[in-house]
């Protein structure tokens, strides 16, 4: 089946949802909020007009509250700057993008709740704000051309539009006995992802160039990497089914055809598709870390958080992002055996070293 219509977050608000288990999103669109002011304010300054409706699309909105915080903060913003700079009252128009299976009766039954909170903010001075849903995979196009002011991402392009595999054999591992490039691989199996991953950021940013305003600017954030050769957590989630076949738990020709559609590039790799693409210019490239566990040690005052809870944390935020793809690929009855399991080798992990995630943010104009 078809990345796009199978990929999607843990739906609803139960237990092991994308909506109860995100609080890494959320703690990466804080961080970049301060960011985030500084660019969006340069974009009020030098906007030719800023009378009529603004524009602005998420892509990879996802299900939960993080998205309408995203859409909140930069509406703040946005408004804040124009009421400095003594403008009429805006109109927002709110596009909310992800992919075809997304939860997005999630999103909508928080709308209520999110307009009260900008009127309350914001008081009279703010204008109305329409809210759509527009579902549709972000490697192609998606609005009309000159349609869109700002375009927001947050910890999406680090996806790709599909698994990659070796040759058109699909019959070909391309990492045995894991889902992800491991320390071991060789350089061919970061080549093969690579070239994936250069692809579709190609095809990314020509849609996101015929669809951007003149004057309009793109802010993405997404996991990256520093160094090869880096644990991820996804190698432990391989380690853990490779662990399972052994066990006659699953079948190993299911594992060693399976590879999840992820990819961290480096900043230079990031900036290179830039370049040769040649349709942006980045204005602001910044990077900062946060813990596979958010740091939860920094959230809770006189109070030591152990290994236990920080493995389980990690363990549900995962679940509530890869289990669409690993039911449809193992099944779902052993998905409670799998992040048990899984649970318990990450804080064999953490106990060790504090792994985290490489961020990167880009704040991006469109070239003239």
């Amino acid at each position: 089946m078809a990345m796009e219509r199978l990929l999607r977050m843990k739906e609803g608000v139960g237990e092991t949802s994308y909506a109860k288990n995100s609080l890494i999103p959320k703690k990466v669109i804080m961080k970049v909020k301060t960011l985030l002011d500084e660019n969006l304010l340069k974009l009020m300054v030098s906007k030719k007009t800023l009378n009529g409706c603004w524009k602005i699309a998420d892509l990879g909105c996802s299900s939960g509250p993080n998205t309408l915080m995203a859409i909140s903060n930069i509406l703040n913003t946005i408004h804040k700057s124009s009421f400095k700079l003594n403008h009429k009252k805006l109109v927002f128009q709110i596009y909310l993008n992800d992919l075809f299976e997304n939860d997005f009766n999630n999103i909508f039954k928080l709308l209520p709740d999110f307009h009260q909170s900008m009127q309350h903010e914001t008081g009279e001075n703010v204008g109305a704000c329409f809210v759509n849903a527009t579902p549709g995979s972000f490697y192609g196009r998606l609005f009309p051309n000159y349609s869109i002011d700002i375009f927001h991402s947050s910890y999406c392009v680090h996806w790709l539009s599909q698994a990659p595999i070796y040759s058109k054999k699909k019959t070909e591992p391309l990492i045995k006995g894991n889902i992800y490039i491991t320390r071991v691989s060789p350089p061919s199996v970061y080549d093969v992802y690579l070239e994936h991953f250069e692809r579709d950021f190609n095809n990314f940013l020509k849609s996101r160039y015929e669809e951007l305003a003149l004057d309009g600017v793109m802010v993405l954030t997404f996991i990256g990497r520093e160094n090869n050769g880096e644990i991820t957590s996804y190698e432990v989630l391989g380690m853990v089914l490779n662990q399972m076949v052994q066990e006659g738990l699953v079948e190993e020709a299911k594992l060693d055809l399976f590879n999840v559609p992820i990819y961290h590039p480096s900043i230079e790799e990031v900036k290179q598709v830039i370049k040769a693409e040649g349709s942006f210019t980045i204005k602001t490239l910044k990077t900062f870390k946060i813990g596979w566990d958010a740091n939860l040690q920094e959230d809770i005052n006189d109070y030591i958080v152990d290994s236990k809870t920080r493995g389980e944390f990690i363990s549900k935020y995962h679940r509530a992002v890869f289990e669409s793809l690993l039911i449809a690929q193992f099944g779902e009855n052993i998905m409670d055996e799998l992040f048990s399991r899984f649970s318990k080798l990450i804080i064999q992990f953490i106990e060790l070293k504090s792994p985290d995630f490489t961020n990167i943010v880009l704040f991006m104009t469109k070239n003239s």
